[in-house]
C-alpha cells in the first residue's frame, strides 16, 4: 500500500491542453473515485498515474518514489480495464498467474497465490475455463484477480463496470467495495457514473474539462456542492436549479423566480442579488402553504414517485416517498425545505 501524490499535473496533446495543473493526494489505503462527464480527463489522469500516458508537466509520486520516468511495470501498480483485457487462449488460472510467470515466480508459488485469490473472488470452480466460457461478471472478477495476485501498492480501475448490465453493476460494485475493505490497498477508480462513486468511494474527485472542481466525501459533495457544476452532477435525480433574485418580503428574504414565483430562503443576502436557487428533488414536499405548480409527468417507481412540474416558465422535479395520484395538468402546491436550499452566484456559479 502507498500514498499517491500528484503535483501540478498538466497534459498537452500538441497545442491542446487537456489536464490543467492538478494537485491531489490519495492517501494510503483510501478508495478514491474520479468522476466527471465523458472527455473531462479522468481516464487520461489515471493513465498518467499508470505510466501509460506521458506527463507533460508536473510530478507523480507513489509512496516516496517519483515515478515520472518509470515504466508501468516498475510502478508497482495493477490496472483493471473496461474491456477486461483477458488472453482468450489462456485459462482463468493462467490469466490470473501470467504476471507472476513473467516476473519469474516459481510455479508452486504462482499456483498457491492464484488459488488464494480465486477463493477470495469465488473463482475456484472456474480456474480451468477460458474467457469465452464466462459471463461478463465472471470475466471482470478474473481481471480483478489478475491484478490482486501481484499484491501491488495501488489498484487502478478504468470504468470496469460500464460493460455490465444494470443488475450486475450493482452486484459488482458491492464486491469491489468488500474487496477493498478486505485488502486495504490504495484504490483509484474512474467512472462517469456518480452513483457508483457515491456508493463505493471514501472520497470523490469531481473533474470537469481537465480541472478538479471539488474533492470531498460523498456526503460533503451532496450536502455542500462547491459550485453549480458539482451541484448538478452529484445526485440522482439532479438538483433543481432556478434563476432569479433575492427580494425582501415582510422583513425576511425570499427568492423570486424569473416567472414571479416566491420561494423561501434562510441565507442572509442583499435584496436584488441575482442567484441560482438549488433544491434537490427529495427536499420538496407537497404542502398547502407551498407554491402552485402544474403536473407534467408522474413516474411511480414503487417505493417512490417522481413528478415533473411546471413552475412558471421552469421545470422542477420532485421525489416523494408517498404515492402521488395526480394526473398531468393537475395543480399541486410544493414547498422546498428551507434548511436544504443551496444558493449560487449567478455570474460565477460559486456557492454563496
Amino acid at each position: 500500500m502507498a500514498e499517491v501524490r500528484l503535483s501540478q499535473i498538466e497534459k498537452f496533446y500538441g497545442a491542446v491542453k487537456v489536464i490543467h495543473g492538478i494537485d491531489a493526494v490519495f492517501e494510503d489505503g483510501e478508495f478514491v473515485a474520479l468522476v466527471g462527464p465523458s472527455g473531462c480527463g479522468k481516464s487520461t489522469l489515471l493513465r498518467m498515474i499508470a505510466g501509460l500516458e506521458e506527463i507533460t508537466v508536473g510530478d507523480i509520486y507513489i509512496g516516496e518514489k517519483l515515478v515520472n520516468d518509470l515504466a508501468p511495470k516498475a510502478r508497482d501498480i495493477a490496472m483493471v480495464f473496461q474491456n477486461y483485457a483477458l488472453y482468450p487462449h489462456m485459462t482463468v488460472a493462467d490469466n490470473m498467474g501470467f504476471s507472476l510467470k513473467l516476473s519469474g515466480e516459481p510455479k508452486q508459488n504462482r499456483d498457491r497465490r492464484v488459488n488464494e485469490v480465486a477463493e477470495i473472488l469465488g473463482l475456484q470452480d472456474l480456474l480451468g475455463r477460458y474467457p469465452r466460457q464466462l459471463s461478463g461478471g465472471q470475466r471482470q472478477r478474473v481481471a480483478m484477480g489478475r491484478a490482486i495476485v501481484r499484491d501491488p501498492q495501488v489498484f487502478l480501475f478504468d470504468e470496469p463496470l460500464s460493460n455490465l448490465d444494470a443488475k450486475l453493476r450493482i452486484s459488482m460494485r458491492g464486491e469491489i467495495k468488500q474487496l477493498h475493505q478486505r485488502l486495504k490497498t490504495t484504490t483509484i477508480f474512474v467512472t462517469h457514473d456518480q452513483i457508483e462513486a457515491m456508493t463505493m468511494a471514501d472520497r470523490i474527485v469531481v473533474m470537469n474539462d481537465g480541472r478538479v472542481e471539488q474533492v470531498g466525501t460523498p456526503i460533503e459533495l451532496f450536502d455542500r456542492p462547491k459550485n453549480l457544476f458539482v451541484a448538478e452532477f452529484i445526485g440522482s435525480p439532479s438538483m433543481n436549479l432556478l434563476s432569479g433574485k433575492i427580494e425582501k418580503s415582510a422583513s425576511k428574504n425570499v427568492f423570486r423566480t424569473a416567472g414571479g414565483e416566491s420561494l423561501p430562503v434562510m441565507q442572509s443576502l442583499s435584496a436584488g442579488d441575482e442567484v441560482v436557487y438549488g433544491v434537490r428533488p427529495e427536499h420538496l414536499t407537497l404542502s398547502r402553504t407551498g407554491v402552485e405548480a402544474e403536473v407534467i409527468i408522474v413516474e411511480p417507481t414503487g417505493s417512490e414517485t417522481q413528478v415533473v412540474f411546471a413552475l412558471g416558465t421552469e421545470k422542477i422535479v420532485g421525489l416523494f416517498r408517498e404515492r402521488v395520484t395526480a394526473q398531468p395538468g393537475d395543480l399541486l402546491k410544493i414547498l422546498p425545505d428551507p434548511d436544504q436550499i443551496h444558493l449560487f452566484d449567478r455570474a460565477t456559479g460559486d456557492r454563496l
